[in-house]
């Protein structure tokens, strides 16, 4: 982040109302934000950062733009509420002002992908409502899990390092 020009206290000003006021909510857009800021190091951006990314989250944009890169076998909300609640319960999610990094991690370092991807390709409603069969739920499951991997990789390359405090 050396080589960013800081950003003027009139923009910065403008960038904090953006955030509060939700103009600003895509994966794209905060982390422009969040670049900046990174480089200002003043503690007045902190809480509306952290709170610009808890709303990301917590609005399904998250979700939305994960089910976007997923078109095939869409994302299961159900692995994404239990990064969340996980992060919520880990002591060190304050590592973070960014509970979308926190919850994408979540993901990856719990290996979450493959159990929810295994219960999703079992469920009959997936089959017309009959029960897969083994073979059927493996090939369906690992469908999900390489889709949902690469979505998740696309999504966290958008940090080169952890955004941490």
């Amino acid at each position: 982040m050396s080589g960013s020009p800081k950003i003027s206290v009139a923009e910065k000003d403008r960038m904090i109302k953006a955030l509060r006021s939700h103009h600003v909510n895509t994966l794209v857009e905060l982390q422009r934000i969040e670049r900046a800021f990174a480089v200002l190091g003043s503690s007045d951006v902190t809480e509306p950062m952290t709170a610009a990314w808890s709303y990301y989250v917590n609005s399904h944009n998250l979700l939305t733009e994960v089910r976007a890169l997923t078109k095939n076998y869409p994302f299961n909300s159900e692995c994404l509420d239990e990064a969340k609640n996980r992060v919520y319960s880990d002591p060190q999610s304050n590592r973070s002002w960014n509970f979308c990094w926190l919850v994408l991690s979540k993901i990856r370092n719990d290996q979450l992908i493959p159990y929810y991807a295994q219960h999703q390709a079992a469920q009959p409603a997936m089959w017309g409502g009959l029960t897969p069969s083994p073979e059927g739920a493996k090939q369906l499951a690992d469908a999900f899990i390489a889709e949902w991997n690469w979505a998740l990789d696309q999504m966290l390359r958008h940090w080169d390092q952890p955004p941490s405090r």
